[in-house]
């Protein structure tokens, strides 16, 4: 991003002091803390986790105080703190069947092998200002009941159902497992295989990739979507030192993951059957990952045989304008003094603008 500026040093640092009285607010309001931004704006701390690349509540929520609650201006906060930690080691890979879950549900099969979890959702509230938010309402006694029940239960994948019959498509892990491109340490190059592209739509804009899936659904793709199952909880993450001959547990993480199913209509090679698009992601952030699975299937449009014609199914556009950090830092260096690039065309305009006058009263016409 964009971020040398160069000034009166004075000018600057009364705009660190301007910044900081804005970010306070009136004085006469109690601070917002960095716990109840954790604990009250959830979402909005999922999501800076997850484009930041970071899985940190605190952290993340200390950025959104920094940045007011400018979550691209957040995010970037997190990735430039990111970008001054040691890596001590690679997780070994997270088995989501194992999830502990707070929310499933699945809109392509009603009765599932351990039922439907409907979980914390606004999807069944109605969208009207509740003004009793407005009040310090207290805690419930249901919430208060609620609190640290947990009912750990390992269920079957809803894609598993189709698996039974053949009717999806499977990935075997190929031999070796080979160790997938950082991306966070090795610049994007096209083309760029699956494992890349994930990460890289984990990190990008979730607006942007909403958009793009929102694109896939119009007529900008040719296949329709049906979501296989989203699955909210906690799964457990593990290490696999080389001094030692077991894995070991290093804490539980929050994530969302959603399983897209697509209608295939077959290649020369492949009959007839359902694909799949794949989205994760830190936290309860559904809309990311259900975004993220129907780009990511978008995206596998030339390795199906499919003719690439929309926008969603181009990697190189999606990709490498998914950032919204690249995007706001491209957008944003605007402000930038450009004294001399605009003297420069102005002088330009002046001369074109001299030479048409000057072809118009040879030629005897009017302007």
């Amino acid at each position: 991003m964009y971020v040398a500026v160069k000034g009166g040093e004075a000018a600057i640092l009364s705009s660190y002091e301007l910044l900081a009285e804005q970010r306070r607010g009136d004085a006469g309001t109690p601070e917002l803390s960095v716990s109840q931004i954790r604990g009250q704006l959830k979402l909005a701390v999922d999501r800076v986790m997850t484009e930041g690349s970071v899985y940190d509540p605190e952290l993340a929520a200390l950025a959104i105080k920094q940045a007011s609650g400018d979550m691209v201006e957040a995010i970037f906060l997190l990735r430039a703190y990111r970008a001054t930690l040691p890596r001590l080691g690679t997780s070994v890979a997270l088995d989501t069947a194992r999830m502990q879950l707070d929310r499933r549900i699945s809109a392509t099969f009603k009765d599932l092998p351990g039922g439907q979890v409907l979980g914390a959702t606004y999807d069944y509230t109605q969208r009207l200002l509740d003004f009793t938010l407005l009040a310090n309402a207290q805690p419930s006694q249901q919430a208060e009941a609620r609190e640290g029940a947990a009912a750990p239960t390992v269920t079957p994948r809803v894609v598993d159902l189709l698996n039974h019959e053949g009717l999806i498509e499977t990935h075997e892990v190929p031999p070796g497992d080979p160790a997938p491109v950082d991306l966070t340490r090795t610049p994007l190059r096209f083309p760029a295989d699956r494992a890349t592209r994930l990460q890289n739509l984990v990190r990008g804009d979730e607006g942007f990739l909403l958009a793009m899936a929102y694109s896939t659904q119009r007529g900008y793709s040719h296949s329709h979507p049906f979501v296989g199952e989203i699955r909210v909880g906690t799964v457990e993450l593990e290490l696999a030192p080389e001094e030692l001959p077991f894995t070991i547990s290093i804490g539980d993480m929050e994530l969302t993951e959603c399983e897209m199913v697509n209608q295939f209509a077959g290649s020369k090679t492949e009959p007839p059957q359902f694909t799949r698009g794949y989205g994760l992601a830190f936290g309860h952030s559904e809309r990311k990952a259900m975004a993220m699975s129907l780009v990511d299937r978008a995206l596998r449009a030339e390795e199906l045989g499919e003719p690439v014609e929309a926008p969603a199914q181009m990697q190189e556009f999606v990709l490498s304008h998914s950032d919204s950090l690249e995007a706001s830092g491209f957008v944003q260096h605007l402000k930038l003094p450009h004294y001399v690039d605009f003297q420069s065309e102005l002088e330009l305009v002046r001369k074109m603008r001299a030479t048409s006058g000057k072809n118009e009263e040879a030629t005897g016409e009017q302007p």
